[in-house]
C-alpha cells in the first residue's frame, strides 16, 4: 500500500512541476510580446519625432520664434516622445502642450500643430481657427493631405514618410525650405 501512495504522490508532484514549468514558459511569453510592441511603439514615436523636428527645421515663419511652441491638439499615437520637447539641431527648443481642438489659444500660443484624431468639425473649426495665422500644421491620421494640413504624416512599421499639401503651405505664411518639399515626393525603397 506504501508504494502505491508513493507512487501516486511522485506522478502528483511531477503533474503540479510540469504545471508550474508550462505557467512560467507562458508567462514569459505572453510578457515578452508587450516589450515587443512596447520597443516597437517607441521607435516609431521616436522616429516620428525626429521627422517633426526636421519640418520644423526647414520652416520660416514672418517673425522667427526664439523658442518653438509646438501644441498637440487631439488623440494622438506617435507623440509619447515628442511631448517631452526638445531642442532642434539649430539649438532652438521646442516647447509642447496639449491642447483641446476649441481652444482659441492655439491661434496665439502656437506656432505648429500636431493634429491627432479630430471629428470633422473639430477639424474644420481648427482650420478656420488658423486661416492668416502663420502656424504649421502636421496631421497624423491617414487622411488624404487635402483640406488644411500642411503636412501629413505616413507611419509604417519600417519608416516614417508625409505629404505636403503645397496649396495650404501657399496660403499658411509658413516658409518651407525646397528641400522638404523634395524630400516628400521621394517614394520609399521597395522591400
Amino acid at each position: 500500500m506504501k508504494l502505491a501512495v508513493r507512487v501516486t504522490e511522485s506522478v502528483t508532484g511531477c503533474k503540479q512541476l510540469l504545471l508550474v514549468v508550462v505557467l512560467c514558459l507562458l508567462t514569459g511569453v505572453t510578457s515578452a510580446q508587450p516589450e515587443t510592441a512596447v520597443s516597437m511603439a517607441d521607435q516609431r514615436a521616436k522616429a516620428v519625432t525626429q521627422v517633426v523636428l526636421g519640418i520644423l527645421s526647414y520652416a520660416r515663419w514672418p517673425v522667427e520664434p526664439a523658442q518653438l511652441r509646438l501644441c498637440v491638439v487631439g488623440p494622438t499615437q506617435y507623440t509619447d516622445d515628442l511631448v517631452k520637447g526638445s531642442t532642434q539641431a539649430s539649438g532652438r527648443p521646442v516647447t509642447v502642450q496639449r491642447l483641446l481642438a476649441g481652444n482659441p489659444a492655439i491661434a496665439s500660443d502656437c506656432d505648429a500643430v500636431y493634429i491627432g484624431k479630430l471629428t470633422a468639425d473639430e477639424r474644420g473649426r481648427l482650420f478656420a481657427s488658423l486661416i492668416g495665422q502663420p502656424i504649421l500644421s502636421i496631421s497624423e491620421g491617414s487622411d488624404p493631405c487635402t483640406v488644411g494640413s500642411l503636412f501629413c504624416l505616413r507611419v509604417s512599421d519600417d519608416q516614417v514618410s508625409f505629404e505636403v499639401n503645397l496649396d495650404s503651405v501657399a496660403r499658411s505664411g509658413v516658409r518651407i525650405h525646397p528641400s522638404v518639399l523634395q524630400l516628400s515626393r521621394r517614394k520609399p525603397a521597395a522591400p
